[in-house]
Parts: structure tokens; C-alpha cells; sequence
């Protein structure tokens, strides 16, 4: 009797995967490597291989170029901005409930 396992989630994604899930062409993802937008988690046999989160990413590379036009030079600062404002987000939110619980 053979049972039915739901698919796992992989923990990594090859160039072409990486590629279909964006909707962009493999060389387009590889320009991105070498532009340092998205970093591969190694270079094994059969090739380069990506975080499942690359797609995501890749994503929002093209919304910042395409919709507010930046360029892929200032594409890495503004993620590193996003990165630090949802950080500073989150820590507000602590504060806020830990101020909100003392008071009471």
C-alpha cells in the first residue's frame, strides 16, 4: 500500500526553475548574479543553485527598475533600506507593546 506524501518545499532552485518561477529568461537571472542582485547559494553539478526566495526577489528587482525606474546599481541600496525599514517597523511594534503592557 503506497501512500501519498504532499510535495515539499525544496530548499533550493536551479538556474532554469529559478528562471520559469520569475517568468524571465535563464541569462536574465545570470545578469542579476553578476550585477550582484541575487546571489546563488552555490555551484555544484548542475550549475548555479538559488534560494527558494530568489523568485521573490527577482520580482522585486524588476518592479524598482521597471516602475520607478532606478537603475541596477541603486537597485541593492534600496533593498538594503527596505530591508532596515521593515526591521525598524518591526522593532516600533515591540516597543509600542511593551510600553502598552508596563502602563497597565
Amino acid at each position: 500500500m503506497s501512500r501519498e506524501y504532499p510535495l515539499a518545499y525544496p530548499w533550493r532552485l536551479n538556474l532554469e526553475a529559478v528562471a520559469r518561477s520569475s517568468g524571465v529568461h535563464p541569462d536574465v537571472v545570470m545578469r542579476f548574479v553578476d550585477l550582484d542582485l541575487i546571489r546563488p547559494l552555490g555551484d555544484a553539478s548542475g550549475g548555479p543553485w538559488f534560494s527558494p526566495r530568489a523568485p521573490e526577489l527577482i520580482a522585486r528587482v524588476m518592479r524598482l527598475h521597471s516602475e520607478l525606474s532606478l537603475n541596477y546599481a541603486a537597485i541593492p541600496l534600496v533593498l538594503d533600506l527596505l530591508v532596515r525599514v521593515d526591521s525598524l517597523e518591526r522593532r516600533l511594534v515591540e516597543i509600542t507593546q511593551v510600553e502598552g503592557t508596563a502602563s497597565r
